[in-house]
């Protein structure tokens, strides 16, 4: 499994500043975001969680300074059953895809909060994971793909094209988890 950032979009995190970060790590949540949101969404006990998730995602987008409790965001983030470790590794479909978009945000926060292009890495590591882990249950999708382009538009510095495909992005990956978890284990 080839899930590595670009090492262009790495030179790009490591010289392009704080703003540069925040815009990547925005860009990274944006994408996954649907595989949490889209999936707990409407499940008993976990509408906070689902609140918290939705409400850091738009806050992500203010990319001019950092959050103010983003590492506060990111210890809550840390108590969803989804990144809560336990012997049991998740099971099902919707785990896998809810755990990695857990901490695909959780990565964000921290470098939101940071301006570390270490942490902003990590972020883009889980979203390709997220992404290979969707072209391995659709066999033959291109999930992985588009996310290297994605995250090399991501550091472009254009905000508004990069929130664009981003969405677009996201709502083709929720459509395709739920094709996947149709018949299987949640």
């Amino acid at each position: 499994m080839n899930t590595l950032v670009d090492e262009t979009v790495v030179e790009e995190l490591q010289t392009g500043g704080d703003e540069a970060i925040r815009l990547y790590v925005a860009a990274c949540v944006e994408r996954t975001a649907p595989l949490f949101v889209g999936l707990r969404a409407g499940e008993a006990g976990r509408e906070a969680d689902v609140d918290l998730y939705a409400a850091a995602v738009g806050d992500l987008w203010r990319t001019d300074h950092p959050l103010p409790d983003a590492v506060e965001r990111a210890r809550l983030l840390e108590r969803f059953p989804e990144l809560r470790p336990t012997e049991e590794a998740s099971t099902g479909v919707v785990g896998s895809y809810t755990s990695l978009a857990g901490l695909v945000l959780r990565y964000a926060l921290l470098a939101n909060a940071s301006g570390s292009a270490d942490r902003a890495v990590s972020c883009g590591h889980a979203a390709l994971a997220a992404t290979d882990v969707l072209d391995r249950n659709l066999g033959g999708a291109a999930f992985r793909a588009e996310e290297h382009l994605l995250q090399a538009r991501s550091v472009s510095g254009d905000a508004a094209g990069v929130w664009d495909a981003s969405v677009s992005a996201g709502r083709e990956r929720l459509r395709a988890a739920l094709g996947s978890t149709a018949g299987g284990t949640r």
